[in-house]
């Protein structure tokens, strides 16, 4: 006799502020060297967290962690509550979208056909699943080149492709790797006022950011990481302090308020 096994289901809505996934004095090992070094960092609902640092400093490998891609040495990553190893990857799926540094494809798949790849996790109707896409397509400004081969774009193009695909995963926690890196003004913009979007609308996002810029005027709350360690976490008016910054980045730096709307600039110091 042959048991049915039966497909995972999204988890229920999260109410602002519940924590969707966390590390709690967590190690990452990436060959012989420490990557992490005892790292707490709380993602909730509602919410849109930056990681910035200096190269290095082991952002992409915490989100490789919350992501539960890459496994830890010592300490735990929940997400939703339960250890990230308790999970099955089709569980996963339907709790955490993730978009990594570069997307590469071995097949001239159409972008409208990249972008469906994210219902994969869903047994939602053909129709549903056309609305979703077609949302998400819209909302990275790629429907225009919706036929043509992923191969073929430049790379902000397939960055935004990328981005559409994990829109339309509707996934609660949404971890980003440097998703404004290849873009243009116009559409680093674009992209955070997306994950501002994701979080009003009650998910977690989690942003890896060079810009510190962008991390002051988009996100509710950044993590300073410097050396594997969290060197500050807050929102950006209290943790992108001049002493602290000049100290992580190795780099004197003037932080000024916005004229306009008071966040926190960063600008290198400089005698020219």
């Amino acid at each position: 006799m042959r048991t049915l096994r039966t497909r995972p289901v999204p988890p229920p809505p999260a109410r602002p502020g519940d924590v969707l996934a966390e590390t709690e004095a967590l190690r990452v090992r990436l060959g012989a060297r420490e990557v992490l070094a005892g790292v707490d960092v709380t993602v909730r609902a509602g919410e849109v967290l930056a990681l910035v640092g200096p190269n290095g400093a082991g952002k992409s490998t915490l989100l490789g962690a919350l992501a539960a891609d890459l496994p830890a040495a010592r300490g735990v990553v929940r997400i939703f509550g339960r250890p990230a190893t308790g999970w099955t990857a089709p569980e996963l799926a339907l709790r955490r979208a993730v978009l990594p540094q570069s997307a590469t494809l071995s097949f001239p798949f159409p972008v409208e056909e990249v972008v469906r790849m994210g219902r994969a996790p869903h047994t939602a109707s053909p129709d549903e699943d056309d609305g979703v896409v077609a949302e998400a397509m819209a909302a990275t400004e790629v429907t225009a080149f919706a036929a043509r081969p992923f191969s073929a774009l430049s790379g902000g193009e397939r960055a935004r492709v990328a981005l559409a695909r994990v829109l339309a995963q509707r996934a609660p926690l949404l971890l980003l790797d440097e998703p404004t890196a290849a873009l243009d003004l116009k559409h680093q913009e674009l992209v955070l006022r997306l994950c501002r979007d994701r979080a009003r609308a009650g998910d977690a996002v989690v942003v890896v950011l060079h810009d510190l810029g962008l991390a002051a005027a988009y996100a509710h709350r950044v993590a300073l990481l410097c050396a594997g360690r969290v060197a500050a976490d807050g929102p950006s008016g209290e943790v992108f302090s001049e002493a602290l910054l000049s100290r992580v980045y190795d780099q004197p730096v003037e932080v000024l308020p916005h004229p306009r709307t008071g966040a926190p600039l960063v600008i290198p110091r400089r005698d020219l």
